[in-house]
């Protein structure tokens, strides 16, 4: 068949009881794909309801084969023609409903409201009986056009109509209603829902739109009638019209819509196009809602096996197994390693268990196995920032650590930004300690992050700390450049010490408290691990809920705060750098926290 010949579409329907869904589906399927008919059946129990389009000999043996089975005797279709096949492929579904309705007790086949013939009601307008006309279509149709003085449902789909009709003025109880819609089909079940409803004189345009334009024309109607295949709208004529629809929202389109600058063939419309802000917004919006479904609950809060890997040092060659995670992680404790040992929770690289006195060399893997492992809860109000093509910039919440480690390994922000993301991984170019809030860069791509990573250490980075301290510096503005040691201690802690590594932090007051304590902004020269923490506890001035340097120059038991405890105020308030892409200088903040309040 040429792509010139005209192409025969019908649609029709009927509500009769139908059985042996199954066998009845596969010989339509077959039937139709034998002849080249291309569309959509549907098969209910409560009966028939197709779209169909193709020669017009192979559209009549389909439809009379319909009509030898039991209950569809008399199907009649309505017809129309176009210049090219509407539809893409051939199905024939098995539905509930072949008109999806929802509401219990509506069977067209037992009982429906009255039919008024296209022609009456053309009469009727034209004697200017004192009718209303009810349009049960989906808002997005009515676009095209309806009848002229007609109520519009306002509906985004036929299940939303009960509600629709609810919201009626009580006054239309009485009044003589006609409801239509394209076909007719969706009336068979509007109508009778509306006289349970209590309206006492309802009527359903018989064929709906499609035999009104086939018998009538388009006299007190304005606009084409939308048609749910390729040829989008119809005219009075029910010839095909040059409306398209959007390929992302699928509003129709008139040819006015499709000149629009908005318009963007498969990208936007003027009814869905959004400006660089609100699209933007939108994906934030999309974000924050994939977080909260990856943290409720939280990753880490569903036991599972964790195995965590080890690899030995050269420093610990012919040393026992033991030893050898003591040295590496002595924070942990050899008792500690000891029991697990004897516990049978440290292994080789392939899985089994090594004694306690196990010698290890140089160069191998051991594992630590923690069986039906839970992880503290963390905060996972994860806030993003901003978002392109290269970086994401968040506020991170506390307490929740950036990387696995110790007691984290789902309940962490790197894992939470592997699920939301995926197939991404963003990769962090660096670090806010778990209990230090503020804004966070991440870059989407290695390529990204080598470009950013280095203005980090290059010193390139701006960026601006808000801290609460105890006590009340004696100065507006001051430096601290004492050196910052370079090998953790207890619980990872670092000091004061000299020798150490460089490092300068410039501070000012903001504000000081008749409390006892001062709102300091810190800006960090350098990026020692901790850094601001240690020279305001070496100056005396600890941070306010910093349970790991502590007021009068000791250590605590944690560096990591649980959820719920007092919070740690030391705030990353301001970062700027240059973006990879663009090369623009950008500045991000983080709003204020309670603590740092003006």
């Amino acid at each position: 068949m040429s792509v010139a010949a005209t192409i025969t579409n019908i649609s029709c329907y009927k509500f009769t009881p139908l059985s042996g869904l199954k066998e009845l589906r596969a010989r339509l399927l077959a039937f139709c794909k034998e002849r080249g008919l291309k569309g959509t059946i549907l098969l209910s129990a409560e009966g028939i309801n197709m779209f169909i389009a193709g020669a017009r000999e192979d559209v009549d043996a389909l439809v009379d084969d319909l009509r030898g089975i039991a209950g569809l005797e008399g199907l009649r279709p309505k017809y129309s023609n176009s210049a090219e096949q509407p539809f893409r492929r051939m199905l024939v579904r098995i539905k509930k409903e072949i008109i999806a309705f929802g509401v219990d007790g509506i069977e067209p086949a037992k009982h429906t409201a009255p039919r008024l013939e296209p022609k009456v009601l053309k009469q009727w307008l034209d004697e200017g009986r004192p009718v209303v006309l009810y349009d049960t279509r989906n808002d997005y149709e009515v676009k095209l056009g309806t009848f002229k003085g007609a109520i519009v449902a306002g509906i985004d789909h036929f299940r939303d109509f009960p509600a629709a009709v609810a919201k009626l003025p009580p006054d239309l109880k009485k009044a003589e209603i006609v409801s239509f819609c394209t076909g007719g089909i969706r009336c068979e079940k509007a109508a009778p829902f509306m006289e349970r409803a209590g309206f006492e004189h309802v009527w359903q345009l018989e064929g709906g739109i499609l035999k009104y334009f086939e018998e009538c024309g388009g006299a007190h109607y304005d606009g084409e009638c939308f048609v749910f295949d390729q040829r989008v709208g119809v005219d009075p004529a029910l010839s095909e019209t040059d409306s398209a629809q959007c390929f992302v929202c699928q509003t129709p389109l008139s040819a006015e819509d499709q000149v629009d600058a908005r318009h963007v063939a498969h990208v936007s419309c003027p009814y869905c196009f959004k400006t660089t802000a609100e699209q933007q917004r939108a994906q934030t919006e999309q974000r924050h809602a994939a977080i909260r479904a990856a943290t409720t609950p939280l990753p880490g809060s569903v036991p599972y096996d964790h195995e965590r890997p080890l690899h030995i040092p050269a420093v610990c060659d012919q040393k026992t197994v033991v030893d050898a995670f003591d040295h590496v992680m002595p924070h942990i404790g050899r008792e500690v390693w000891l029991q697990t040992a004897q516990n049978g929770r440290l292994k080789d690289k392939d899985g089994r268990p090594v004694a306690a006195d196990h010698l290890v060399r140089a160069g191998e893997h051991y594992l630590q196995h923690t069986p039906a492992q839970r992880e503290p809860d963390v905060n996972a109000d994860i806030r993003v920032l901003f978002e392109d093509e290269a970086i994401l910039v968040l506020n991170k919440p506390a307490p929740l650590p950036v990387h696995a480690g110790g007691r984290f390994n789902r309940n962490t922000l790197q894992h939470i930004l592997d699920l939301v993301w995926h197939p991404l991984r963003p990769r962090s170019v660096h670090r806010l300690d778990a209990s230090t809030t503020g804004v966070m860069v991440l870059c989407k791509t290695r390529h990204f992050a080598r470009l950013v990573q280095p203005q980090f250490e290059r010193g390139e980075v701006e960026k601006v700390y808000l801290a609460r301290v105890q006590g009340h510096p004696p100065q507006d503005a001051f430096t601290c450049d004492a050196p910052v040691s370079a090998e953790a201690g207890k619980l990872g802690a670092r000091s004061v010490e000299a020798g150490g590594l460089e490092a300068k932090t410039e501070f000012r007051v903001l504000k000081r408290d008749a409390g006892g304590t001062a709102l300091l902004e810190a800006r960090p020269v350098t990026g020692r691990t901790n850094q601001i923490r240690i020279h305001l506890w070496h100056l005396g001035h600890s941070i306010e809920g910093d349970a790991a340097y502590l007021a009068g120059g000791g250590l605590g038991e944690t560096q990591t705060l649980s959820a719920g405890d007092p919070p740690l105020c030391l705030h990353a308030w301001k970062l700027a750098f240059t973006h990879p892409l663009t090369r623009e200088r950008m500045m991000f903040e983080a709003g204020r926290p309670q603590w740092a309040s003006a």
